[in-house]
């Protein structure tokens, strides 16, 4: 994993530029943990601070109930991608296993596991996860919610990871492992799992994104544990309030960037991955590589050449 990272921040420019987008949200993330008081908290400013624009004491502004803008802004970015991180590793991890058994295995079980999978694609995810949010709400927590995106974003991503070990199942480094005596989950991990990893990645980033906009879909109808902090919940109450004719549109515009950037900085990583995945591009910078390892071999040839006729030079005079 370490090695596809590095080839990516070497040769995708949009996946440094996204990297660099999420550093500084992970960066947000941490300062969040030391806001000097409960960031959903009312009237925790003075009274003649609230409902003031930005200002030098105030980054972002303050809202009419005595809220400061800036620390509740972070708060929600924790707790956004905190919904969104539960739901990747729910989903990514039933789609990997599933995907991998269903592939390496066939047969029966491939055709008993693709049903099921094909089961849960037909099924449209959003008005799902809105009929469900209805008839919870109130009691649907961040986690709960994490886990509901989590449990209806598997099935997509297992259908790709089947098809890549459906191709590794036929190599040869498949059967010699087999005719050693391995065992299946010891092939599945220790001999497939390396070659989904750059694919995982990719998915772990779609993940990000389908679940961002979920989380923000539900908060901004009202279906979220709304006393709560997210970047759905702040739009929602922004709204709720008129923020925008009120004159405080710092109050709205605040969550909305910072969806905005989070959103971009995922994407900008995804089109990178999805270019260093590339068959094409890929064996462009293979090319790329020899040649420039070809130059560098004759670079180094010239110089001991020139280096060897000096010393000859010398020895004859």
């Amino acid at each position: 994993m370490l090695t596809t990272i590095r080839d990516l921040l070497r040769y995708s420019l949009s996946f440094r530029f996204g990297s660099v987008i999420l550093l500084f949200v992970a960066i947000m993330v941490v300062v969040s943990f030391f806001a000097p008081y409960p960031p959903e908290k009312r009237r925790v400013v003075p009274r003649k601070m609230r409902g003031e624009p930005p200002s030098a004491e105030y980054i972002l502004g303050t809202t009419t109930l005595g809220q400061d803008v800036f620390w509740m802004l972070l708060t929600a970015v924790r707790h956004t991608l905190l919904i969104a991180s539960i739901a990747v590793c729910i989903g990514r991890g039933i789609g990997v296993m599933l995907g991998m058994i269903s592939g390496y295995l066939g047969g029966g079980a491939d055709r008993v596991i693709q049903s099921v999978v094909e089961s849960v694609i037909v099924i449209p995810r959003l008005p799902l996860l809105i009929l469900i949010a209805v008839i919870l709400k109130g009691g649907l927590t961040f986690v709960w919610l994490g886990i509901l995106i989590g449990m209806l974003d598997w099935a997509y991503p297992s259908k790709r990871y089947r098809a890549q070990v459906l191709s590794l199942r036929e190599r040869e480094f498949t059967h010699t492992a087999i005719f050693s005596g391995m065992g299946t989950a010891k092939i599945v991990i220790q001999e497939h799992l390396p070659f989904i990893i750059p694919f995982l990645l990719a998915d772990v980033v779609s993940g990000f994104l389908f679940s961002i906009g979920m989380e923000v879909t539900l908060s901004w109808l009202g279906l979220n544990d709304l006393n709560s902090l997210s970047l759905g919940t702040m739009i929602y109450w922004a709204d709720e309030w008129n923020s925008i004719f009120a004159g405080k549109p710092w109050v709205m515009i605040a969550p909305v960037v910072a969806v905005i950037v989070v959103v971009v900085g995922f994407y900008l990583v995804s089109i990178g991955i999805s270019e260093y995945l590339d068959p094409r591009k890929r064996l462009l910078r293979l090319q790329t590589h020899q040649s420039d390892t070809a130059l560098e071999l004759q670079a180094q040839g010239t110089s001991a050449g020139t280096a060897i006729a000096s010393a000859g030079t010398a020895k004859d005079e």
